[in-house]
């Protein structure tokens, strides 16, 4: 009943000129109207209680919206089904004859209804328990049962071990008579084989002494056959010398050249129209010099690995020409066999490129990155020829040590071009 005539009283302030509004309330008329009534509420009921002229305008609103009711309230006549807070509110603002009783009933209504709901509410509270007490016991009993099933099933399944168990057991005695048996057979067996063993130990040091004799005859055959042979060894030499020389006229007069292929040409790929140094540290500037001072050496290139080292914002294609270009210039310079490979993923379609003198140019084909193809190539090499792979890519680097190679970073391989 009290929030409700402060809430009315709130209302009306806010609709009141400044002048009209009680002084100990005016700091409040420019409040929003649910902060209105929650910070002066205390001011407004005090001031309700004390000025009749505010508590009859505060009334003055609900003349007009509950008439029937305010005349009936004023009269001392209460509908028995009005609302007891409303007529309670009634009361208090237009304060008739008798209002205090008219507030005490509607308060005496109210504790009612409160205790008919909290007796529902009880009664409520009292069904579901007894509900929640058969489920409970409905709940139990099946407990009950299925505990009592699982005893069952239980006691047949110890009574079921049980029975296994004298059936191990049985097995275990027979068991143990028979290995009795077999211990009792192997001990024969054992016997004889002793004797079988020191029988044969006696006809190999015979077979021994003999193969002594036979190699000591085979010695003294070889020498006399070496020592026969040492002339015609003289003789056979200088024909191979001979034709040697002949061969290397013939080549030079034809101008042959050196060798037909090298086994990294044999590497699959898709083809394009057209180690010593471990003790040197990799990050050692003069390591790639080193290297390619090697004869016969390989040098076996990872193409993209270097160019995104080096200058990776140009396009694919203006990083393979430049490399491709800068190698040309190494080969020519050590006379490096020199093998640059790309990745063929990141091409769309084939890619005609032209290689200078000395540079192969190696695609990894469909469903084979780069890498794998470099590893092929390292392994086609064969044992004891230096070979070089220019990489900083930590497997690569990985795979060409498990294959013999040398490592070496992509770095150096770009200063020794930058050089050049």
């Amino acid at each position: 009943m009290r929030q409700s005539v402060v809430e009315a009283a709130a209302d009306l302030i806010g609709s009141l000129p400044a002048d009209e509004v009680p002084a100990p309330l005016r700091r409040f008329a420019r409040f929003e109207r649910r902060k209105r009534a929650k910070l002066a509420g205390q001011h407004i009921a005090a001031v309700l209680e004390k000025d009749p002229g505010f508590r009859a305008r505060v009334a003055g609103p609900l003349r007009e919206t509950q008439a029937g009711l305010v005349e009936a309230v004023e009269d001392g006549r209460v509908p028995p089904a009005a609302d007891p807070v409303r007529v309670a509110v009634l009361a208090y603002l237009l304060r008739p004859a008798g209002w205090t009783g008219l507030v005490e009933s509607a308060r005496a209504e109210l504790e009612r209804s409160a205790t008919a709901s909290e007796e529902e509410a009880a009664e409520r509270r009292v069904a579901a328990l007894k509900d929640e007490l058969a489920a409970a016991r409905g709940a139990r009993s099946a407990e009950l049962d299925k505990l009592r099933a699982e005893l069952r099933e239980t006691k047949a399944e110890v009574a079921e071990l049980r029975r296994k168990l004298h059936d191990a057991r049985t097995r275990f005695r027979a068991a143990e008579e028979r290995a009795g048996e077999v211990a009792a057979g192997s001990e024969l067996e054992l016997a004889a084989a002793r004797e079988s063993t020191a029988a044969a130990e006696k006809e190999l040091r015979r077979l021994r002494a003999r193969a002594a004799q036979a190699e000591a005859a085979a010695e003294t055959a070889k020498r006399a056959a070496r020592e026969g042979r040492n002339v015609d060894d003289v003789r056979l030499r200088m024909l191979l010398d001979t034709l040697v020389d002949a061969a290397q006229g013939v080549r030079r007069e034809l101008a042959l050249p050196s060798t037909i292929g090298r086994p990294a040409d044999v590497v699959g790929g898709q083809p394009h129209r057209a180690l010593p140094g471990r003790a040197v540290s990799d990050g050692d500037p003069q390591l790639l010099d080193r290297l390619l001072t090697l004869p016969q050496v390989h040098l076996v290139v990872d193409g993209y690995n270097v160019t995104k080292t080096g200058y990776g914002e140009l396009p694919l294609s203006d990083q393979r020409s430049r490399l491709v270009s800068g190698l040309g210039g190494l080969a020519a310079q050590t006379r490096a066999e020199v093998t640059c490979v790309f990745d063929g993923a990141e091409l769309d379609a084939p890619v005609a490129i032209v290689a200078p003198r000395g540079v192969r140019v190696r695609f990894s084909a469909p469903g084979q990155t780069a890498d794998e193809m470099i590893v092929e190539l390292v392994r086609a090499e064969p044992p004891g020829r230096p070979v070089v792979v220019v990489s900083s890519d930590r497997e690569v680097a990985d795979a060409a040590r498990r294959a013999d190679a040398r490592a070496c970073p992509s770095a150096l391989l770009l200063r020794r071009l930058a050089r050049s």
